[in-house]
């Protein structure tokens, strides 16, 4: 069996189950953009790979789509308003949305609005964000929960529903 190393809804790691397909492949956040100095152009990704000759339209917090076998990067999923990301770190950590708005404080943290697909907004840092498709697909598929946090009073009504009280 193939698995993927996720966030649930909140925030501990979870083994997903994931198809041959998609083990072929993995998403890595570009962290740095820079000409070396012999003059070759590299991206750096969150996991440490470095990428020589990237495609010039990378930019920092985009997320590449790397594949295992070669190292090579297919696609790239651009971090833009309306691009589907999850909540790496912090408070709101696993939760899946879309990019709403990018406040940028000079000198300070950034801060990313996210809305749900139920239509609830939060607020984290720009370095808690992965950006994991465009749109409404997103390129990994997602644990149970999809990404959508539930509330105290929503986990207990199911809990009941299901006999566990």
């Amino acid at each position: 069996d193939r698995f993927r190393l996720l966030y649930d809804t909140k925030g501990r790691f979870v083994l997903h189950r994931i198809s041959k397909e998609e083990a072929e492949y993995k998403l890595c956040r570009v962290q740095k953009v820079y000409m070396t100095g012999r003059k070759v152009p590299v991206a750096v990704t969150h996991d440490g790979r470095t990428i020589r000759y990237p495609d010039p339209d990378v930019k920092v917090n985009d997320t590449v789509k790397v594949n295992i076998a070669t190292g090579k990067m297919s696609d790239i999923y651009k971090f833009e308003l309306g691009a589907m990301v999850m909540v790496t770190k912090g408070h709101n950590g696993g939760r899946v949305g879309t990019l709403e708005h990018v406040e940028k404080h000079d000198g300070s943290f950034s801060i990313v609005t996210v809305k749900d697909r139920k239509g609830n907004t939060f607020a984290t840092r720009l370095t808690n964000i992965f950006v994991i498709g465009s749109g409404d697909h997103p390129q990994v598929t997602l644990p149970k929960g999809r990404g959508i946090k539930k509330t105290i009073i929503q986990e207990r009504a199911e809990a009941e529903a299901r006999g566990d009280l």
